[in-house]
């Protein structure tokens, strides 16, 4: 028996938000051969719900590491303060830089965000692809309600330039500070989360929960943020189309995300 780990964007789905049939037919398999299948992702639970992922999964861990259920129950959640809330907002105005807090119910957008945002969310889905028309939107997204609040998993903020992220590592030291951005790994986003929280925290409190042995544990990722995912687990797969860094600390490479990698690799590893 395996516990998998699959991040969500990059890996068991593509940049443009679609699932291939190979990676819902790899996870139906994987818990029908009694494994268990957890998410690790940096969305939170209103985008997962959004996605409409149309098989069961055991659980998962959301905004980097600090959400995580079970079966459909919550065993632990740390959102960011509202004091951490309110300094990231006003950071962010104070630099015209267009924002969003991602939380549970959903993810609130800046007045400004859909604007301002639209070359992120092009190259976010389709790379330096010049034939790409239309920006892609999330349908969790919502009007933002309240200027702060207490119920953040996580934020982030379109990058005017890298010296924005620059700048938020040095501003809120308080918090985790990441960036992100795609096939590549482009830096289009900053991001910030509560500090001590990781991918890595939440696997392990996971296995804990759960008493599974780390040697059981295998996870999957395309990107940087899913290095702290790597340290948890004793296999740890890169898709071919993530960045050189996640690639050089994996067990195996599987194919991109688009060519079947789940699917192939869960052949691979005799999990199906």
């Amino acid at each position: 028996m395996a516990i998998l780990f699959l991040d969500v964007d990059g890996t068991l789905i593509n940049y443009k938000a679609q699932i291939p049939s190979s990676s819902k037919e790899a996870v139906i398999a994987a818990r029908k051969n009694g494994h268990f299948v957890f998410l690790c992702t940096g969305c939170s639970k209103q985008e997962i719900l959004e996605r409409h992922f149309d098989f069961e999964l055991d659980g998962f861990i959301g905004g980097n590491g600090n959400y995580i259920e079970v079966q459909g129950a919550e065993i632990f959640h740390k959102p960011l303060t509202y004091v951490q809330c309110k300094h990231f907002t006003d950071w962010c105005i104070s630099r015209s830089l267009a924002y969003r807090f991602e939380c549970n119910s959903g993810i609130y957008i800046s007045d400004d965000y859909m604007e301002k945002s639209v070359q992120a969310r092009m190259k976010y889905a389709f790379g330096n692809n010049k034939s790409a028309v239309n920006a892609p939107t999330n349908p969790a997204f919502r009007k933002m309600t309240s200027k702060y609040r207490d119920d953040v998993n996580k934020t982030a903020f379109v990058l005017n330039s890298y010296q924005d992220y620059l700048d938020a590592v040095k501003e809120f030291k308080d918090m985790v500070v990441g960036t992100w951005g795609g096939k590549g790994q482009l830096a289009l986003y900053g991001d910030t989360s509560p500090e001590g929280i990781s991918k890595e925290f939440a696997i392990n409190k996971l296995l804990d929960y759960l008493h599974i042995d780390k040697k059981e544990s295998i996870c999957f990722g395309d990107s940087s943020s899913d290095l702290p995912m790597f340290n948890a687990c004793n296999i740890k797969i890169a898709m071919k189309n993530g960045n050189d860094e996640i690639k050089q600390k994996a067990t195996y490479i599987a194919d991109d995300v688009d060519d079947n990698g789940v699917y192939k690799m869960f052949k691979q590893l005799q999990i199906i």
